[in-house]
């Protein structure tokens, strides 16, 4: 870890996950996953340990249940985009066919 940490190069913090604090593996997107609620990025890791302690339909950072619906979803993100988070703020692929339209406010 010495080694790997006095190289000088640094990744962002947002490529932590906040419950392990460990770095996520590259490439991020495809090893970890966003919860709408309140948009951090947790590892896989973490994810599948909470599955089998049974944690698997709350949120694992803020203990928010999971949206039932599509409607549930996208009403989380507007929510976020009304709060100004800058992570919800993304293009419309992101997010899918139930996404926010292009210019379109919460």
């Amino acid at each position: 870890d010495e080694q790997l940490y006095g190289q000088g190069h640094e990744r962002p913090e947002r490529d932590s996950c906040p419950i392990c604090t460990l770095p996520i593996p590259l490439p991020v997107s495809t090893n970890s996953g966003i919860f709408v609620c309140c948009m951090k990025r947790i590892c896989d890791g973490c994810s599948a340990a909470a599955g089998k302690t049974g944690m698997s339909r709350h949120c694992l950072f803020c203990r928010t249940p999971f949206p039932g619906s599509d409607a549930a979803h996208l009403a989380m993100v507007q929510m976020r985009v009304a709060k100004r988070d800058p992570a919800a703020i993304l293009p419309r692929s992101k997010w899918g066919p139930n996404g926010l339209a292009k210019g379109s406010r919460a």
